[in-house]
């Protein structure tokens, strides 16, 4: 219901939220032992992302799957070999908000039910490998005119004054977005997992290119949010593969009216490499860090007046409750990293 109201706000003010989700999912095979490991013993690049051996080694489930979203009618218009080995990219075309979280929401049952038929696991859990890119599950936002279809946030680069091609609108849904943005996080991102996706580089030889910042740019993926090459729209990406879309999409969708209400422009876009910048720097430019773990994203969720507003009282508390006992659960477990530096050190 949650993400009804928010739907029928934005109708009563002229639009409708349109919503496109990529949907990124691992192909794996269990081991006697019950550890996994991509499905293709043979995908094994450093950097395999767009491999097409790794894509022809897999298509009889990648058929399957992509047969099945067309026989739908969800529009596919891509899919792909992603960044880590055994990860798959599935994108199909978006729709109305409601219309997209139940797509996601059917896909991973989809997906998990072809990968059983082949002995498989298919899995969007956020990050199943310390040492490769996560699962994201990012959200493409834009409103369009409730009568007449037009996207609201296109306009040509030579019309935007900051030459993205996004029209005042959009940044007034992305500065919403952005005074929200750790609160969101808990939604975007719900697993004590996601935050071991939302890293700078953690155990991995190279980027993850997973967003650590609160902030916005273009073309630029250092960034939460980001307006991809061409315009006319947003995206959040650091929403993962274990997101209620939903709850997510109705916060999210709150945000930014309320960021068009009040007109909150969220200033020049960051166009550097984010990652790269000095401490001194990021403080200046008033950029903030998105919650590290799931415990502080669920501080910043329940401080934020806005998520009550959003959920009501007893959605939200019982959301915090949840999400919290998931914190303690993990907390009070005894890991394998524990045991293996400590045990000899002391």
């Amino acid at each position: 219901m949650a993400l009804k109201n928010q739907i029928e706000i934005a109708r009563s003010m002229g639009f409708e939220f349109n919503l496109g989700i990529e949907c990124e999912v691992f192909l794996l095979k269990p081991q006697a032992d019950g550890s996994l490991v991509p499905s293709d013993p043979t995908d094994n690049l450093v950097k395999p992302c767009y491999d097409v051996q790794g894509f022809v080694n897999s298509f009889g489930w990648l058929d399957k799957v992509a047969s099945c979203i067309n026989s739908l009618g969800w529009d596919l218009y891509s899919f792909d070999h992603e960044d880590a080995n055994g990860q798959f990219e599935f994108d199909f075309n978006y729709a109305d908000a409601l219309t997209t979280c139940d797509r996601l929401t059917f896909f991973r049952f989809m997906a998990k039910h072809y990968a059983k038929e082949e002995g498989l696991i298919a899995t969007m859990m956020p990050k199943p490998f310390a040492d490769k890119t996560g699962n994201g599950a990012h959200f493409n936002m834009s409103l369009a005119d409730l009568k007449t279809g037009q996207n609201l946030f296109q306009c040509s680069p030579e019309e935007d004054p900051r030459g993205i091609g996004l029209t005042q609108l959009g940044y007034y849904f992305i500065g919403g977005i952005l005074k929200h943005g750790r609160a969101l996080c808990a939604a975007f991102a719900p697993t004590v997992n996601s935050y071991k996706r939302l890293v700078r580089r953690g155990a991995m030889s190279y980027f993850s290119w997973a967003p650590v910042f609160n902030s916005y740019g273009s073309n630029n993926r250092t960034n939460s949010v980001r307006v991809p090459a061409g315009g006319g729209r947003c995206e959040s990406r650091n929403a993962d593969g274990a997101v209620n879309p939903y709850l997510a999409a109705a916060l999210v969708l709150a945000a930014g009216l309320e960021g068009i209400r009040e007109k909150l422009d969220p200033g020049a876009p960051n166009e550097d490499n984010l990652y790269e910048i000095s401490e001194q720097e990021r403080a200046e430019r008033g950029i903030e860090f998105l919650p590290q773990t799931l415990q502080e994203a669920v501080a910043a969720f329940e401080e934020d007046p806005f998520v009550e507003s959003v959920l009501g009282a007893s959605l939200k508390a019982e959301f915090v409750r949840y999400k919290l006992e998931e914190w303690n659960s993990y907390h009070l477990s005894i890991s394998p990293w524990e045991i293996e530096r400590y045990a000899s050190m002391f």
